[in-house]
């Protein structure tokens, strides 16, 4: 059985509290490795190492730090398909999602080359009689990031690529379920220039995570998670005087309205709904038709689609949709759900609980469902299910479709699909949530934007990458300086004549 290992000090270390997890073939259902899950001990023992390195590399020139962040995104191109397979193989996404997530994660690193222009601060020449004024924008000193199974190498990226570039060293506690990925990126970035120390991935349980909320070296913590660890986090890390940012779920509507074209719509809501087996923060995971007709005309575009849909491992390459669910509590938890949702009364028009791959039957696939005449009261509405279940709530007129979003307590993202751009408008303008598509069903924010939801979705005041990371990850210092001259009198300076 392979053994896993923190990423400390520029080494691959082997974890000494004598905990471990289990890493898991999703496909196959069988453990492929151990993960270490580290003490308090060992967790403070990086964030001193982080703390030794970090002055020499906050006095670094921004550019020279983008340069590192150069290096580093030819290095993730040169490695891609090898990172993707590693990635597949531990979080059972197909190939092509697992590039996706690596990319997504590039582009942030790409946004990041900019830190000379993005840590420039302010100048007042003039500010008062021999007085100019300026701010300069510093590294905070230690951060950690505390990352999600679902997009082990994009999140992570996320965090620490902005932290780096701003002169910061790094924590990283990444997933237990899918580790190795967050080890490969922190290998890469020490052999584009990182200097050893900076980077440092401790993997481990709510052991580590408390470790970092309580370690007083450590100045910045970002989170993204579940709502309930989400709340937790931001109110540990707060009482203790950190910066926090923690994202947690999403239960995302997708109001389809009856101008919209529906091959289209339809289209929107399977990938949407049903990619990467639904495990998104940004899944629609709700189609909100306005009248009975739509919501006809929908569910009639949508179930061939839907059973047309291939489940299968990553080995199967690009003829597969999506792949297993992370863990079998995890398949446990869906079902149940679904389970619920017929209880409750919902109606299940495509129903994939029986699914089974031959020669995978021990794996964590769950085939795709659809509902329809969901109801807000029922659990399938309320839950985030992180899975491949589309819910269809049916809406009497665009008011009621609005007011379904706006009421529910996540508000991470959510779609319009419509041929009228008075209705896309109003619809952008007054809806209570951070990310909005227009006839985009997933409308994650491009790098150079910043990416975060509202209401329960999202604790803090910034934002992820975009100019809110540079932000996050330093503080700003402002100065007030007066040179004032003396008048030559006699060739000596007077300095009277300075009062």
């Amino acid at each position: 059985m392979k053994e896993l290992t923190h990423y400390i000090g520029g080494e691959h270390v082997k974890g000494t509290s004598g905990r471990f997890a289990d890493v898991f073939n999703p496909a196959t259902g069988e453990v492929q490795s151990k993960c270490p899950l580290a003490s308090t001990e060992e967790l403070n023992k990086a964030v001193d190492i982080a703390a030794a390195a970090q002055p020499a590399w906050g006095a670094t020139n921004p550019q020279r730090r983008a340069r590192v962040m150069m290096e580093f995104v030819r290095l993730l191109n040169r490695d891609m398909d090898k990172l993707a397979e590693a990635l597949s193989s531990e979080h059972g996404k197909t190939f092509p999602d697992a590039k996706g997530d690596i990319q997504r994660g590039l582009e942030v690193v790409e946004y990041c080359i900019g830190a000379p222009q993005l840590l420039k601060g302010e100048f007042t020449d003039g500010a008062g009689p021999g007085i100019d004024m300026y701010s300069m924008k510093q590294p905070l000193g230690v951060s950690a990031g505390i990352t999600p199974f679902n997009f082990p190498a994009m999140i992570p990226m996320w965090m620490f690529a902005p932290a780096l570039a701003c002169g910061n060293a790094f924590i990283l506690k990444p997933s237990e379920r899918d580790p190795s990925v967050p080890l490969m990126l922190a290998e890469l970035m020490e052999e584009a220039g990182l200097p050893k120390g900076l980077l440092q991935v401790v993997n481990g349980d709510k052991d580590a995570v408390d470790a970092i909320l309580d370690n007083p070296v450590i100045q910045s913590v970002g989170f993204v998670g579940s709502t309930p660890i989400a709340e937790y986090i931001y109110g540990r890390g707060c009482s203790n005087g950190k910066r926090v940012q923690c994202f947690g779920g999403a239960k995302n509507h997708m109001i389809i309205m009856p101008d919209a074209d529906m091959d289209q719509a339809a289209d929107a809501l399977v990938g949407a709904g049903y990619g990467a087996a639904g495990e998104r923060c940004m899944a629609i995971s709700v189609a909100v038709p306005v009248g009975d007709e739509t919501a006809d005309r929908l569910i009639e575009k949508l179930v061939p689609r839907i059973e047309k849909l291939k489940v299968g491992p990553f080995t199967a390459g690009n003829d597969v949709d999506y792949g297993p669910v992370v863990t079998a509590a995890a398949k446990e938890k869906i079902l149940g759900l679904i389970q619920s949702g017929v209880d409750q009364g919902a109606e299940l028009v495509v129903d994939g609980r029986d699914f089974s791959l031959q020669g995978y039957e021990n794996g964590f696939f769950v085939g795709p469902h659809l509902f329809d005449k969901v109801t807000p009261d029922m659990d399938i509405y309320q839950q985030e299910i992180f899975g491949p279940v589309l819910s269809t709530v049916r809406a009497a007129s665009y008011e009621e479709a609005l007011k379904l979003a706006m009421d529910h307590e996540m508000g991470n993202g959510t779609a319009i699909y419509t041929r009228d751009g008075d209705a896309a408008r109003d619809f952008a303008a007054r809806i209570n949530i951070g990310m909005v598509g227009v006839n985009v069903p997933i409308p994650v924010p491009l790098a150079y934007h910043t990416f975060g939801g509202w209401k329960k979705s999202m604790f803090g005041d910034l934002n992820q990458h975009g100019p809110d990371a540079f932000k996050f990850y330093t503080r700003t210092k402002t100065v007030t300086s007066r040179w004032p001259s003396g008048i030559k009198e006699g060739g000596e300076f007077n300095f009277k004549a300075m009062d």
